[in-house]
């Protein structure tokens, strides 16, 4: 079993930042890539960013130049640095590592909010 554990989420102002980070722990083989995903009010799940385990990274095109991914391999923490937030950008905030094996854990996530 793998834990995962987001942490960072609140309320921010229309242009802020916040700093989210997710710690992964338990049976952990080799993380081959790890991943935030966000899920809004009555919509689908989406991903925000990815990063593999050579460093390759993607980003959602609508999150592009506004989010940074980045990780911590010692530690098996994952992070993401969102600057210029806007009311669009609220949603729950999920970590995802796929593990070389090919199996998947989730977190619980993280409520981000972004309003005056």
């Amino acid at each position: 079993q793998v834990q995962l554990v987001e942490s960072g989420g609140g309320l921010v102002q229309p242009g802020g930042s916040l700093r989210l980070s997710c710690a992964a722990s338990g049976s952990i083989d080799i993380l081959n890539a790890m991943g935030w995903y966000r899920q809004a009010l009555g919509k689908e799940r989406e991903l925000v960013a990815r990063i593999t385990r050579g460093g390759i990274t993607r980003y959602a095109d609508s999150l592009k130049g506004r989010v940074t991914i980045s990780r911590d391999t010692g530690q098996n923490t994952l992070y993401l640095q969102m600057n210029s937030l806007k009311p669009e950008d609220t949603a729950v905030y999920y970590c995802k590592v796929t593990l070389v094996s090919g199996r998947e854990y989730w977190g619980k996530g993280t409520l981000v909010t972004v309003s005056s």
